[in-house]
């Protein structure tokens, strides 16, 4: 299996806790570090060591625990005779992990009947390391293994092994935090109990208030991020669907070009678009003053409120759906469509009933996905906003302002993660239990058929505009890097690359990074590079897991996958720190916190997409590989995989590009030593410097079309043995 032999773990877990330092090292680990026996100082030191040399009796039952297991390692015996020993086993030493590192904190003991049980301890503990870590994962799969060999999830450890995964990351670095920040929702305000404190901070009129019916004011943040989540939702989905179809069933020559605008919001940092429609609807926009000149009318300052943080929404979420979209339509077996067209139907009654029905689930896990990013969305809203609140800026201030109350951040928060609830339900309603298969394992020589008039008509219709103006959008915000003082003066310079991204020779010949920009934009690729292929793993492993696999729990880990998503990212940083920052985990300040922001924060496309993906794929595709004895990791590997490229590139490019992008949920987060370019391209706008905070934000979007192209080529296209369209004959031709 892939997951190897239940003795390999325990090896590790016995490696973890007997050799390995257990705790996290300031200086990192070393190679005369890695073997901590014989330690002189305690926190360099093994578990085994600790307990054994320092008198640290807490780490006994851990030691004990992953002895226990060993019978049931081993290969002799029968299997339930040895799950038995697994279960207890790794089940204590799980038990065992938390708790000592639950117990002790930077303080000594974390709960007073520890101290007066024990006494008082003179040190305190750091965060669990290397050992800690591996001895944990070495508990956790003795567990899944045991679990499979009692009989659930049909035997197979490799499903066993994945859910336990999942479940167990999901806990650590999803629900832990969240559950963490929305604790604060508890905290007494005032002279007011924790009772009174809640109620009115949940009954507060800002959230609820219905105003805007009688009055020319605005609704409570509840109905407003409503409103805006919906209608973002609804327009991003049908654009990214116009743009699909364009790009997969027409012959439009400048279809790639056009796929290629389509995903550049995704790669552009927050605030260029904001800043581009200012330059263009602004009040002293471009479109604001012809229509002026022309007519006499000011349109005044429409742009800002509701109208201006939708349109910056739909332009920057649409590549979202497009990107769940694409792979969808182009999954569609031509065969059936080309089956309702023998049958004498038209184009248009084919598409309305074949085509649209089995884009169902991309349809809705596009939306679902546009509508949470909505909710949670903070650049827009706080750069367009002006005094149309949402929840996500709400928060924000709540927990930055001069209130800084966390109380009423974590009730808000809370409010959110409802919201998000409520649309995780209503996407599982609209796409049912029906059956939206189109790749099996039959042969498929049919044609895509081409699009009905009227459609390919709205289609350009729709597209053509948008992306006409979304070159408008960027040629306007991007301008702002050549020239030397945007507004005043529109000298054309090169002078803002210069100083961001100077290279001088020192006189040994070596290239020095001298601009101030290097050190951002080397560390943000370094850690966007290692969270890609970690995000899209786990998602795409979580999507084949969900779709595949039936046990307890299922739904509730699929919701659980959304939390992080339907969360701004200023609560999420805040989480991080709150949780993190402390023992068992004290990884603030590193690049691990940063990797796990990334991981998480991001990792909701990659299972939506390849929800949407797999819920094409026939399952007898995989059970044939297993009923040929093929294990079930190598039949997802060599048959499922291949089927899901165009899910995979889609969880590669958004966690790539939102990792190098994102800058409300890493805000605090960074540290001299891990700056983000965001951070750097937002500390520059804040001392006026627009300038070089646009010349930064032309090199990432280079930088990340560069990625796009690479990330495509190294995952290739999928290939589903159907048949390419005949090129025209010439002329007096004959076939």
């Amino acid at each position: 299996m892939f997951l190897g032999s239940s003795l390999f773990f325990w090896l590790l877990a016995a490696l973890g806790a007997a050799i390995l330092p257990w705790h996290m090292q300031q200086d990192g680990v070393t190679v005369a570090g890695l073997v901590a026996l014989g330690q002189e100082d305690p926190e360099a030191s093994s578990a085994l060591w600790q307990a054994m040399a320092f008198g640290r009796f807490w780490f006994w039952p851990v030691v004990a625990a992953i002895a226990l297991a060993l019978p049931g390692a081993l290969p002799a015996g029968s299997a339930a005779r040895r799950a038995v020993f697994l279960l207890w086993g790794g089940g204590l030493g799980l038990l065992a992990i938390v708790l000592q590192g639950m117990a002790i904190g930077v303080q000594g003991w974390s709960w007073p009947w520890l101290a007066a049980l024990f006494g008082e301890l003179d040190d305190r503990q750091f965060g669990i390391g290397l050992g800690g870590s591996l001895a944990f994962l070495g508990c956790l799969v003795m567990v899944t293994d045991g679990l499979a060999m009692r009989g659930l999830f049909k035997g197979d450890r490799f499903v066993s092994g994945a859910v336990g995964l999942l479940v167990a990351s999901i806990a650590l670095f999803t629900a832990w935090p969240v559950l963490t920040m929305l604790g604060q929702m508890f905290t007494p305000r005032g002279d007011l109990g924790i009772g009174a404190s809640l109620v009115e901070r949940v009954a507060d009129s800002k959230i609820w208030g219905l105003a805007c019916v009688g009055s020319n004011v605005n609704c409570g943040v509840f109905w407003n991020t409503l409103l805006l989540a919906t209608c973002t939702a609804t327009a991003a989905t049908c654009l990214g669907l116009c743009f699909a179809l364009i790009v997969t069933r027409t012959q439009f020559p400048a279809r790639r070009a056009m796929r290629l605008l389509t995903v550049l919001p995704i790669i552009t940092p927050p605030f260029v678009i904001g800043l581009g429609l200012i330059l263009i609807f602004g009040r002293s926009g471009v479109v604001n003053q012809i229509v002026a000149a022309t007519t006499g009318v000011e349109l005044g300052r429409w742009i800002y409120g509701f109208n201006g943080v939708l349109l910056a929404q739909v332009f920057s979420f649409t590549p979202t759906a497009f990107l769940v979209l694409i792979g969808v339509v182009e999954g569609i077996s031509p065969a059936m469509e080309e089956a309702s067209q023998t049958l004498r139907a038209s184009r248009m009654r084919t598409f309305r009933a074949v085509t649209l029905p089995l884009m169902v689930p991309g349809l809705a896990n596009a939306w679902l996905v546009v509508f949470v990013e909505s909710l949670a969305d903070f650049g827009n809203p706080i750069v367009l906003g002006g005094s149309y609140g949402v929840l996500s800026t709400e928060i924000f201030f709540a927990v930055v302002g001069a209130q800084q109350d966390f109380g009423r951040a974590a009730v808000l928060a809370g409010i959110m993660l409802v919201v998000g609830l409520c649309a995780f339900l209503l996407q599982r309603a609209v796409v049912g239990r029906r059956s939206y298969v189109s790749v099996t394992g039959k042969g498929d020589v049919g044609l895509p058929t081409p699009l009905p008039p009227p459609v390919r008509v709205v289609a350009f219709a729709v597209a053509i505009p948008w992306a006409i103006l979304t070159i408008v959008v960027y040629t306007m915000a991007l301008a702002g890097a050549f020239v030397r003082v945007w507004g005043r003066d529109w000298t054309p310079t090169l002078s803002h690359f210069q100083r961001a991204f100077a290279i001088e020779w020192a006189a040994d010949g070596r290239m020095l990074f001298s601009g101030g920009a290097w050190h951002s934009l080397f560390t943000t690729i370094q850690l966007a590079a290692i969270a890609a292929p970690i995000t899209a793993s786990i998602g795409l492993l979580a999507a084949w897991v969900l779709t595949r696999q039936r046990f307890a729990g299922r739904t509730a880990l699929e919701f659980s996958l959304m939390l992080t998503f339907a969360v701004p990212g200023t609560v999420i940083g805040v989480a991080y720190i709150l949780t993190y920052n402390i023992p068992p985990l004290e990884i603030t300040g590193t690049a691990m916190i940063l990797i796990a922001c990334f991981v998480f924060r991001n990792l909701p496309v990659g299972v939506r997409s390849g929800v949407a993906a797999m819920s094409q794929l026939d399952k007898s595709l995989d059970e044939a590989a297993i009923t040929l004895r093929a294990s079930t990791f190598r039949a997802l590997r060599t048959v499922v995989l291949p089927l899901l490229k165009p899910a995979i590139v889609t969880a590669l490019v958004y966690s790539f590009v939102r990792a190098m992008t994102t800058v409300s949920a890493v805000i605090f987060l960074v540290s001299a030593e891990y700056e983000m370019a965001t951070v750097f391209i937002i500390n520059r706008v804040i001392n006026g410097d627009y300038g070089l905070a646009i010349a930064y934000c032309a090199v990432l979007i280079v930088l990340m079309m560069a990625a796009i192209g690479l990330i495509n080529l190294a995952v290739g296209s999928r290939r589903l043995g159907r048949r390419a369209a005949p090129a025209a004959l010439p002329a007096g031709g004959r076939a």
